[in-house]
């Protein structure tokens, strides 16, 4: 749908224009991938507020010129010109342009993944309302989008799944804001020797109070921050790390079960088998039978 009027009830003259396209996916798009519902630009001829709530829905725009108003989560944000907006439309929103009639880019869309993602995005520190230095790149990341749906590309549900994905990697590296949380600022930078230490030593017994006293840190701080700064526990991080090693020396050596294991600080053949075949879904011959140099 496209050229779009919106008209006031009480004089019949258009509230704003539009050029938008309203889309629907596949099955397959709703139950697999990240999917577009509606996208398109809008330009107001008048003051005029825009309020929903409990839509299946998130949200993303982009004001490229004027300004206004955003309330969400009981807050009032002022918008202007190369400001982002990125929100949950479950919860009840509204946006209202001011005298300086402003013009926007807009993406509604959703996927199976996205509740998680923007839980994730919200751990991290991330924003409603933002200004990215890259303004330039989700503008044109969305005349991209734009351009897919309009289009009649045969796989163009894959080619928005990819755009919609290179949003994400956008606002994910948006959402980190150290200015504003110093003391975060602060733990992050403190951490790296943390990670550096355990990449160092994941072979041998990791013990959290050993850990703690070598940095100087309470553990439950330590415990904390860690996750939030590398998103696993320290537990997870050192498993993976181990993990991956033997994973490696299955593929690539002719070293027997026993000896990986201990070589990689999973111990002994039985709680080495249990816990590979947690991570991997498999046991440790099974995988270097599919994996392993015979079996290319």
């Amino acid at each position: 749908m496209k050229d779009l009027f919106l008209h006031d009830s009480q004089d019949d003259s258009p509230i704003v224009f539009s050029d938008r396209v309203l889309y629907t996916p596949t099955s397959f798009a709703k139950t697999a991938l990240l999917y577009l519902q509606e996208i398109g630009s809008l330009q107001a001829k008048k003051p005029h507020t825009s309020s929903r709530t409990r839509l299946p829905s998130y949200l993303f725009f982009c004001v490229n010129s004027g300004s206004g108003e955003l309330e969400y989560q009981g807050k009032r944000h002022k918008l202007g010109k190369g400001d982002c907006v990125f929100i949950d439309c479950q919860l009840p929103y509204s946006h209202s342009t001011d005298t300086d009639l402003w013009s926007l880019s807009w993406i509604h869309f959703s996927g199976v993944t996205m509740q998680t993602v923007y839980q994730k995005y919200q751990e991290r520190g991330g924003r409603s309302v933002f200004r990215p230095d890259n303004f330039a790149d989700f503008q044109s990341l969305h005349q991209s989008l734009f351009d897919l749906a309009a289009s009649d590309d045969y796989i163009r549900d894959m080619r928005i799944n990819s755009g919609l994905n290179e949003l994400l990697v956008f606002l994910m590296n948006e959402s980190w804001h150290p200015a504003e949380h110093p003391d975060r600022a602060r733990k992050k930078q403190n951490l790296l020797p943390v990670r550096n230490y355990l990449e160092a030593h994941y072979t041998e017994k990791i013990v959290l109070d050993e850990l703690a006293d070598r940095f100087f840190i309470s553990k439950f701080h330590l415990s904390r921050v860690f996750k939030e700064q590398f998103g696993v526990s320290i537990h997870t991080y050192v498993r993976n790390l181990r993990i991956t090693k033997a994973k490696q020396m299955l593929r690539f050596t002719d070293k027997k079960l026993e000896d990986i294991g201990y070589r990689c600080g999973l111990g002994a053949p039985h709680y080495f088998s249990r816990i590979f075949r947690q991570v991997e879904g498999i046991t440790p011959s099974e995988f270097r039978e599919k994996w392993g140099e015979a079996g290319r």
